[in-house]
């Protein structure tokens, strides 16, 4: 392996443009080397501003390159499966974005191409890296608050995303809820049974579209601990992302992140700021913490900390949601796949 690991980009968006800043300021042990997308002006405007040479429409011209060594997937979701098979096979280590596929057989086929590669995959469950919940699982791990009983997680995005995008994107228990199935795992462990309720409240055109945009889920670990996640894709006040975990000895709580800490107190109350008002902020730690942590795990022949086990186990949990929501019963996650 040369000085700095020698990465390639697929998909030049958001999130691509996020992790490629990351790895050309951020990441001295890499470097990226190309920058694939079909909107080129994207790729190539993304490219002169980090120094990219090499910019293409067609991402197996990124998985084909004998000088590039890893790959970071960053394009649209219908896409992963595709990219990841194509540069496990070309031996490329990859970061995949969630989901690595809507559906559990190819996500399945997606996770033999690896293996058979042996190549390393890390899905992009950044919440993992937060330091708040990080945190929080340090401390359970070491025993703080004993045994843990009850979990509580809250996610409320602060507006709904556009009913575009809610028709291609799985639905909201694949889409947004994945993320909480993770936190829910990575905190307590294994599930084995989901049941949710959901309903309409904040968009008609969203359950137009076929989907819900307010649930309750609830979640019965293997250990005995049970667990809530309540969704909301609209809180007016901003990015509402807090675990709580109460045990046996105590209970661990986080508070949202907000701009500054600073109160204000007079004669007609207290006033604080509001949370942070969108995930590109809220989780700008946690996006370089996942982003160092693969570079780090393909450099020194490590797991990631994010599987693509633990990328199926998450659509194992949002499938078994959907399923319960449709027959309006707790469902066993021994159903499902």
């Amino acid at each position: 392996m040369a000085d700095r690991l020698r990465v390639g980009i697929v998909g030049s968006g958001r999130i691509g443009a996020v992790h490629a800043r990351t790895l050309a300021y951020r990441v001295p042990e890499a470097e990226v080397v190309a920058i694939a997308d079909p909107n080129q002006e994207a790729a190539r405007r993304l490219a002169g501003e980090l120094g990219v040479r090499r910019t293409s429409a067609d991402y197996r011209e990124i998985t084909a390159d004998s000088h590039v060594e890893a790959v970071l997937v960053c394009s649209s979701t219908d896409t992963h499966a595709s990219v990841v098979t194509e540069a496990a096979k070309a031996g490329k280590h990859v970061f995949c974005e969630k989901p690595l596929d809507l559906d559990l057989a190819r996500v399945d086929a997606v996770l033999a191409a690896t293996e058979r590669a042996r190549v390393k995959l890390q899905v992009g469950f950044n919440r993992r890296f937060d330091p708040d919940f990080a945190s929080i699982r340090r401390r359970i791990a070491g025993g703080e608050i004993g045994a843990p009983e009850l979990l509580r997680i809250t996610s409320r995005d602060p507006r709904p995303p556009p009913v575009e995008y809610v028709r291609v994107s799985g639905g909201m228990f694949l889409d947004m809820t994945i993320h909480d199935f993770d936190m829910a795992r990575f905190l307590l462990g294994e599930v084995e049974e989901v049941y949710v309720s959901a309903a309409n409240r904040v968009d008609p055109r969203i359950g137009a579209a076929g989907d819900v945009d307010t649930a309750v889920v609830v979640l019965r670990f293997a250990s005995g601990a049970l667990g809530t996640i309540d969704n909301s894709r609209r809180a007016v006040y901003g990015y509402d992302q807090r675990v709580e975990v109460f045990g046996s000895k105590g209970v661990l709580f986080n508070a949202n992140r907000t701009p500054d800490t600073v109160v204000a107190a007079d004669s007609t109350g207290v006033r604080g700021p509001l949370p942070l008002d969108f995930f590109m902020q809220r989780y700008a730690d946690a996006y370089e913490a996942e982003i160092r942590a693969f570079v780090r795990c393909v450099r020194g022949d490590e797991t990631p900390p994010a599987t693509g086990a633990d990328g199926r186990r998450a659509l194992v949990l949002a499938c078994a949601a959907k399923k319960s929501l449709a027959e309006h019963r707790p469902v066993e996650v021994s159903e499902i796949g």
